[in-house]
């Protein structure tokens, strides 16, 4: 049972939902419009974050990290508006991290010194490809000397730490292509980078009309190569797709992994929040910009869950075992209040089929079991 003094972490996951043009591959809450009501959202986000201050509970906030959409469409003025509530109401962690994403057709000198003098301690920027074939079928507005332009402004800007964001398995890409946008990327020494393979999503453009992938050879002789180069160039493996030098991991992101807990505001953000009493809520805000912008009136959220004891397990280590380093199962009882005992069924399954290993309390993949992670959580779902 959790108490209020062993509740977990808590970050704030902000939503920016407008994008120049969505991508056919995304299946983010994202929305094309070509005229932003920037104040008026952000007015939204403030009444949203007021709102959302009793799920603190008395905690400081660890991280704060702003998605899309298109997150750099907005003014600095108005990031620096958001930040400065947050930290107007909300008490900080130490090492409190912010993260903003970043696209480089939007991208600006001028406005990424200002979201650092706002506060950003962090900027993601969605490369997706150095290529501009591959940038072209992607969907993306940029081409690859934006790409290049807008990581030499993040580098001059001055951020605590910056991330490349990356994919691979593109429509028509061979080995060497994606090699060679890996290769372009670590030419830069980024302290974190992101990168994973295209999937095909439902309710996006590409799964009505799928684009011709490489074959699986091509994509496990992408993923090997990759991840030896990767491994040269100093970046650590630390989750699936994700890689860091030093101690550079996004804190907000392993925060998400280990099942803590995260308020979400904003159209469509979700939340999870932990309370003293035992019980774990997920929640979603109104998705439709619109109707969110006119909570402020009723209220802002669309849907919630207290999420059932059975539930829990296969919540817990849908994120847990992305991770290289796995979860101990100290961790798993003070995330879910649940004991150990109650995966042990399914851990001595996994086990026995070389998917999982267990080691001093601590749960991990073997190899094999990271090839076939959606095969190893399945044990895990609710029959």
């Amino acid at each position: 049972m959790n108490t209020a003094a062993a509740l977990p972490p808590v970050s704030l996951y902000v939503h920016l939902p407008w994008c120049e043009r969505k991508c056919p591959y995304c299946d983010f809450n994202s929305h094309e419009r070509d005229i932003i009501p920037e104040r008026e959202y952000i007015a939204a986000l403030l009444a949203d974050l007021h709102e959302s201050l009793d799920q603190l509970q008395g905690r400081s906030l660890s991280s704060l990290f702003i998605g899309g959409g298109t997150p750099s469409l907005f003014a600095a003025h108005s990031i620096a508006q958001l930040l400065a509530a947050v930290r107007d109401h909300v008490p900080l962690a130490d090492n409190f991290e912010a993260t903003m994403e970043a696209n480089p057709g939007s991208a600006e000198a001028d406005r990424f010194v200002g979201y650092r003098e706002a506060g950003i301690t962090r900027l993601s920027l969605g490369i997706q490809s150095f290529d501009d074939k591959a940038l072209t079928a992607l969907g993306r507005v940029h081409d690859s000397n934006q790409a290049h332009a807008a990581i030499s402004m993040a580098q001059a800007a001055n951020f605590a730490s910056f991330n490349i964001d990356l994919m691979h398995g593109l429509p028509g890409q061979d080995t060497d292509t994606a090699l060679h946008d890996l290769d372009t990327a670590l030419a830069y020494s980024p302290p974190h980078l992101s990168w994973y393979q295209l999937t095909i999503e439902p309710n996006t453009v590409f799964h009505n009309r799928p684009p011709l992938l490489p074959l699986e050879d091509t994509l496990a002789d992408i993923q090997d190569s990759g991840e030896q180069r990767l491994a040269r160039a100093g970046l650590q493996q630390y989750e699936v797709s994700a890689y860091a030098a030093g101690n550079q991991q996004c804190l907000h992101n392993l925060n998400y992994w280990l099942f803590g807990d995260y308020i979400g505001i904003g159209a469509g953000a979700h939340g999870k929040i932990s309370y003293a009493d035992g019980s774990i809520e997920r929640y979603a805000k109104r998705r439709q910009p619109e109707a969110y912008m006119t909570g402020a009136h009723s209220s802002f959220i669309a849907n919630r869950k207290t999420l059932t004891t059975r539930e829990l397990p296969a919540e817990f280590v849908l994120n847990a075992l992305r991770l290289n380093n796995g979860f101990t199962l100290r961790d798993y009882s003070d995330r879910t209040g649940l004991p150990p005992s109650s995966l042990q069924p399914q851990l001595d399954l996994l086990i026995e089929k070389e998917l999982l290993v267990v080691a001093r309390e601590k749960v991990c993949t073997t190899e094999l079991g990271s090839r076939f992670l959606d095969t190893v959580i399945a044990e895990f779902l609710p029959d």
